[in-house]
């Protein structure tokens, strides 16, 4: 069967966007900028996107772009000149696909908690509509709601995880495709929506003042590790997605210059979201050092504070669950289109194979990680932090450490042709890319892997 490619270039752009722009933007960026001291983080992220970001979304699409297959069987297809390349490479791909699993594993069960919070504000149980004077009443909601209620956020997990397969089901072009054409504009309008919103907020510019002013002081050590960290959790790198999502690109795109727009509107739209949330929480004093319960403890108390406390609380939330719908719908794809592959099966049967087994043996146990599984701990970790912990800083990490030597040291000046389209157009930009994916690239991702693991 001839393999699908994508109808467009934009059609792409905005999928490998969508791909990129989930809860490593709204949710994970935001409360990173507020541990590490506002607009420092926000300009070394931005030097790291192009430092990192931009060379390594070229490794992996060069090698699902010139293999034309999963993101397994990528790794075996021989050079240009005939000469064979070990099948031991696919163990790359392999770990690509378990990480892939275990970020999904907690991913799914974030989604979860939005939908939990959207329907609790429409049905009165959590209401914006008031000034929340104690700040109590966000974090006992979301003990009770979130980590506490096992049932239910079991249920809201079911409804994303059944949408993903809605739209799975149909297939990469007309489902993924589709869709995306029509969720992208929808986040953008929202995130447009609550920004100029929040930017019209009394003290809106103490934290606008926050978000951009750099304090070169505090550039850390921890500060760099974190943001290259957040560039690979951001981009959807070491995992499949962009190898997987090439796949169906045709031959005669620029690799660069999608490459580049990728890492330039993620960077874009993270650099957004922090506007959507910092002047809100300084326009009533709270403090951006909440961690990972930024979003669902601080700013609830903010958006209460402003008028339509409700409906501004759940365009908020809508933007997160359509970011993170447009990001879990890729990351499936990296593992249906291994099984569709590897297995011959219908697009229908390994949607169904693979949604239901991540959802038994990763989504459930996740749920249950805080309250019935508690008391089991893997690395030290709940079951939740054990998958993002694993997934994030081992997978991920190495499967891109190992795309990396792949890419500069296996295939080499086969790289340079596909990267060149088999031209001498930007021959000599692709000949210094790939010395700095020989040599640099490798380096940066084992000092990240290293801080992971011991930092």
């Amino acid at each position: 069967m001839e393999r699908q490619t994508w109808s467009n270039k934009l059609t792409y752009i905005l999928t490998v966007a969508g791909a990129t722009i989930g809860f490593g933007c709204t949710w994970r960026f935001p409360y990173l900028v507020g541990e590490n001291g506002g607009g420092a983080y926000v300009f070394v992220f931005c030097v790291a996107m192009i430092a990192l970001g931009i060379p390594m979304i070229l490794v992996e699409n060069v090698i699902g772009r010139r293999a034309l297959r999963n993101s397994v069987d990528a790794f075996g297809v021989p050079k240009l000149n005939g000469e064979k390349i070990s099948q031991k490479w696919k163990i790359v791909g392999i770990m690509g696909l378990i990480g892939a699993f275990g970020i999904l594993a907690y991913y799914m069960v974030l989604g979860g908690w939005v939908l939990t919070y959207i329907i609790n504000i429409i049905n009165g149980n959590f209401n914006l509509s008031a000034p929340i004077t104690d700040p109590k009443f966000t974090e006992n909601f979301y003990n009770a709601n979130i980590e506490n209620n096992p049932l239910w956020i079991g249920i809201y997990t079911f409804i994303f995880v059944s949408i993903n397969w809605y739209i799975l089901k149909k297939g990469i072009i007309d489902g993924i495709e589709k869709f995306v054409k029509f969720l992208m504009p929808a986040l953008f309008l929202c995130f447009i929506a609550v920004i100029v919103t929040n930017l019209t907020l009394p003290s809106a510019t103490a934290g606008v003042g926050f978000y951009l002013s750099i304090d070169f002081a505090k550039i850390t050590p921890k500060l760099l590790i974190d943001v290259l960290g957040q560039v690979f959790f951001a981009l959807s790198l070491g995992f499949g997605v962009m190898i997987t999502l090439s796949s169906f690109l045709d031959k005669e795109e620029n690799l660069i210059q999608t490459a580049t727009l990728t890492a330039v509107i993620n960077t874009i739209i993270a650099v957004l979201a922090g506007f959507m949330i910092f002047p809100a929480l300084f326009s009533v004093g709270l403090e951006p050092t909440k961690g990972t319960r930024l979003v669902f403890e601080s700013l609830p108390i903010a958006f209460s504070y402003m008028p339509f406390g409700n409906l501004i609380g759940v365009v908020f939330l809508s933007i997160l669950l359509i970011a993170a719908l447009t990001t879990s719908l890729t990351i499936y794809q990296v593992l249906i289109n291994y099984v569709e592959e590897k297995f011959n099966l219908t697009t229908i049967k390994s949607t169904n194979i693979v949604l239901l087994a991540i959802f038994v043996l990763g989504n459930i146990p996740c749920i249950l990680s805080s309250n019935i599984l508690g008391d089991m701990q893997i690395l030290s970790r709940s079951i939740f932090d054990a998958f993002d912990f694993v997934s994030a800083n081992i997978f991920f990490v190495l499967t891109a450490l190992m795309c990396s030597l792949y890419v500069g040291w296996v295939l080499g000046d086969d790289a340079v042709h596909e990267l060149t389209n088999g031209g001498k157009q930007g021959a000599g930009l692709a000949k210094i890319w790939l010395v700095y994916v020989r040599f640099v690239l490798p380096l940066i991702i084992a000092v990240v892997f290293v801080y992971g693991i011991f930092g």
